[in-house]
């Protein structure tokens, strides 16, 4: 049985990015950068104008008010050199226009008046460079804007656009093959008999799944024989990574072992130290990475975003991998295990930072009590806390931590 860091260790050490693609920039979001970007041109492209209002050239307004006579117009979309500007004179000019030769600030048009007719009036003082944004003043053309690892966000994307790049080559999200076993299992959607149970941890991971980024596929339920978990682990070995869910106790049922390792697969560790989640497996078979989680839907839950949501981030390229965590103060004792506890807690900001209270009744059959929680604290082993002590605190939401 390994502890619950030397499980995180050996998992990072046999995890990689499952490839690259192609992809529109609209699609990308989201996705991480697999390429390194330099802009092939200035940003922005040319002298323009921050405001709407009129160009001037700043020696011509030395005292105020001034009127100058305007002599031209530029929209945005005016080619660049278009106009040059005389002494004495102004050119009315919008929004990320050009700036006219020999000008040398922009007066926005809140700043004039008497603006009829062929001449406008400064109101105000005039200073050299005044809202106009210069050529390259953002990017210099062949300077790296992003590199490799780089989440794509709505910024980002901005970016790339301006950069002319309508495809960017990102980390390709893995496919993620998802097998419950047991004859006691049925599908959703079936009224359940005696002794049967709702398959509702195959669901449940798939949404984890897709909600980390990666592509579900779900394989369905492997009966307690020999034949049907071979069929449906060879499915799943096909993917870029599969959980299973059950069968990895001693029982003379639990099977998911057995053909796993008849299959090939090299198991790099098989319990954990850690409460919920002790039947906890990871290995690998021709490099890509196998799970088996426990049955108890609690323990799936707690063990996939431990273990196999920063493995599946790490496949897609992502550079942080692991929850935020915080450290907040206990409002009520937490009694000592003799295993590393993750405790379902709910985590509320005071004035004098995070607090946490339990979410309920901390048995792994009870899922209202997931329902209720919103972040884990993490409890070493033979470790008791009084109310005030301070706890480690995982958030299983970025936006909480964030907000």
């Amino acid at each position: 049985m390994v502890s619950f860091e030397e499980a995180i260790r050996t998992i990072s050490a046999n995890v990689e990015p499952v490839g690259t693609e192609q992809m529109a920039l609209v699609e990308a979001v989201g996705m991480v950068l697999a390429e390194d970007v330099c802009a092939p041109w200035d940003l922005p492209l040319w002298d323009n104008s921050a405001m709407d209002g009129y160009a001037v050239r700043h020696e011509d307004c030395l005292t105020s008010p001034c009127t100058l006579r305007v002599t031209g117009y530029l929209a945005a979309g005016a080619p660049a050199g278009q106009l040059q500007l005389e002494p004495g004179c102004a050119v009315k000019i919008m929004t990320g226009a050009p700036i006219p030769t020999q000008a040398t600030a922009v007066v926005p048009v809140e700043e004039t008046g008497d603006t009829s007719g062929e001449q406008v009036t400064i109101k105000a003082g005039v200073t050299a460079g005044q809202h106009i944004r210069r050529q390259g003043e953002d990017i210099r053309c062949g300077e790296q804007v992003l590199q490799v690892g780089t989440l794509l966000r709505p910024a980002e994307i901005s970016l790339l656009a301006s950069c002319g790049k309508p495809l960017v080559t990102v980390f390709r999200r893995p496919t993620v093959a998802i097998l419950s076993t047991g004859d006691e299992l049925i599908e959703v959607g079936t009224q359940p008999g005696p002794a049967q149970l709702i398959n509702s941890n195959t669901l449940a991971l798939a949404a984890a799944v897709r909600q980390a980024g990666a592509i579900p596929r779900v394989l369905g339920i492997a009966r307690d024989n020999r034949i049907s978990h071979l069929e449906k682990i060879r499915q799943g070995l096909t993917a870029d990574l599969l959980v299973t869910s059950a069968g990895i106790s001693a029982g003379d049922r639990d099977l998911v072992r057995v053909v796993l390792e008849e299959l090939g697969v090299k198991f790099l560790f098989w319990k954990v130290a850690i409460k919920p989640g002790k039947p906890t497996a990871f290995g690998i078979h021709e490099g890509k990475p196998i799970f088996c989680l426990p049955g108890n839907p609690v323990a799936s839950q707690v063990t996939f975003d431990q273990f196999v949501r920063p493995a599946l981030l790490a496949m897609m390229g992502h550079r942080k991998t692991r929850r935020q965590t915080v450290q907040a103060v206990l409002d009520e004792s937490l009694k000592p295990g003799s295993r590393m506890r993750f405790v379902r807690v709910s985590l509320t900001r005071q004035p004098d930072g995070w607090h946490v209270n339990s979410a309920g009744n901390q048995e792994t059959g009870i899922l209202r009590t997931s329902l209720l929680s919103d972040a884990l604290a993490l409890v070493p082993a033979n470790t008791a806390y009084q109310a005030g002590d301070t706890v480690t605190v995982c958030p299983l939401s970025e936006q909480l931590v964030e907000g």
